[in-house]
């Protein structure tokens, strides 16, 4: 199974979209699908208040995770890490017109109302799983690069 099948199914599964993306991405990057999920949790919904899109916040973890530094005085995964940040969030806002949830949405969802015109609207079944597989497919060009 590749990655973009990996998040739909774990977001499918009701998985929130932070956690799919990341956790496509865990084991081949040392790190348990488990603690993967666990970690991911609150992300979801961009971070339950509708900012930065969960999916994006999952591949921003991907790319944490295989490049970021973690030996004090690396420059050098420091420069990379926050490059390679500015570019994943250029191409989704690119590709989406926004990295932002409640853009994305057209809604509010830290509001009850936001969250339940989000539902009648599909928005979580239909239009989320487009996010997914956006920054899912996003990502792994980065890597590849």
């Amino acid at each position: 199974m590749n990655h973009v099948e990996k998040s739909l199914k774990l977001f499918e599964s009701k998985f929130n979209c932070a956690q799919a993306v990341f956790a496509s991405f865990s084991k081949e990057l040392g790190l348990d699908e488990k603690q993967a999920l666990k970690i991911g949790g609150c992300f979801g919904s961009g971070m339950r208040k509708g900012e930065v899109c969960g999916a994006c916040t999952g591949a921003l973890m991907v790319l944490g995770l295989k490049y970021g530094q973690f030996e004090k005085g690396d420059v050098e995964s420091k420069t990379k890490t926050d490059q390679l940040c500015v570019e994943f969030l250029e191409k989704f806002e690119s590709l989406n017109g926004s990295y932002i949830c409640n853009e994305l949405l057209n809604c509010d969802v830290k509001t009850k109302e936001g969250v339940e015109y989000a539902v009648k609207n599909n928005l979580f079944t239909e239009f989320c799983p487009k996010m997914v597989e956006s920054a899912t497919v996003i990502v792994e060009e980065l890597i590849k690069e």
